[in-house]
């Protein structure tokens, strides 16, 4: 792992840490690498409105709280009764909770997160919800702590972009699909060209908008981890001024940069599928 991974992981780390413990206190998290980006408790531009009002009734207030997605990757996911989800990145366990009422008793919802403050604000909402088929795992995106073949459905909200080794983990969410299974998450992705300052900008990785790939690099780095039907379709392409505040006490902060970066990122829910088991293969062929 060179320098930079570790830098970009305890940045994360920290990032998600503090965002757990704003949750704790009522407060609602952001996606600016500063504790004051939103003023409060006001709604971050990226992650408002993801989640309809029924959604967010059902579910602990802490669990809303310290919610740093920029979609809804259970919304537009199809899933089934008695299906296994896993959620990368589960935070405060927004997604896992939805997730695990959709597939049912007799399916399960994981949530795989590497801060230990989210995992125990996630557990806590979980007892406070009284869900019984999740399972908070501890570990990282990048190895996950599941075996070959054992998942239907994939799905994370606004973290892949944060990883600095994207394709390990996207080699990983493909070992642990079984045939057959889905990839359906939401992430943001660059339309175009973005400044080389704000892409060098280690502390944006802990914003939803730094870290993320071209679409189109997303579609090759899918296919190279093996998926099949690929589909990136953008939710909310963000303006300059919904993420100018990111760049607020910094030297990226002229209107200029921010003129640049005006509609060159954007919410997507990306699709993909992993190959269904070949027959041959299981040698059920005749003949």
């Amino acid at each position: 792992m060179s320098s930079t991974d570790v830098d970009v992981k305890q940045i994360v780390k920290e990032k998600y840490g503090l965002a757990a413990t704003q949750a704790q206190s009522g407060a609602r998290s952001c996606c600016g690498p500063a504790a004051s980006c939103c003023g409060g408790n006001s709604v971050d531009p990226i992650v408002k409105n993801l989640y309809s009002l029924d959604e967010m009734a059902e579910l602990p207030q802490k669990a809303v709280l310290a919610s740093l997605g920029c979609g809804n990757p259970t919304a537009l996911a199809e899933l089934s009764p008695g299906e296994t989800v896993l959620d990368l990145g589960s935070g405060g366990g927004i997604d896992v909770f939805l997730s695990a009422k959709r597939v049912g008793p007799e399916g399960k919802a994981y949530g795989l997160d590497m801060t230990d403050e989210m995992l125990s604000l996630a557990r806590e909402n979980q007892l406070k919800a009284g869900v019984k088929n999740v399972e908070f795992l501890k570990g990282e995106i990048e190895s996950i702590p599941l075996p070959d073949n054992s998942v239907d459905v994939i799905i994370s909200n606004c973290v892949i972009n944060l990883s600095a080794d994207k394709d390990r983990v996207l080699k990983e969410a493909f070992r642990v699909l079984k045939p057959g299974g889905r990839f359906a998450v939401s992430d943001v992705v660059v339309l175009g060209d973005v400044p080389a300052d704000i892409r060098r900008s280690v502390e944006l990785w802990a914003g939803c908008v730094a870290g993320a790939l071209h679409q189109e690099e997303y579609r090759s780095k899918l296919a190279s981890a093996g998926f099949e039907e690929v589909d990136i379709e953008p939710t909310r392409i963000y303006r300059g001024q919904d993420i100018g505040y990111l760049l607020s006490g910094t030297d990226l902060g002229a209107e200029s940069i921010i003129a640049q970066i005006d509609g060159k990122f954007a919410s997507a829910f990306i699709r993909a599928n992993k190959p269904a088991a070949s027959c041959c293969g299981s040698n059920c062929c005749k003949g």
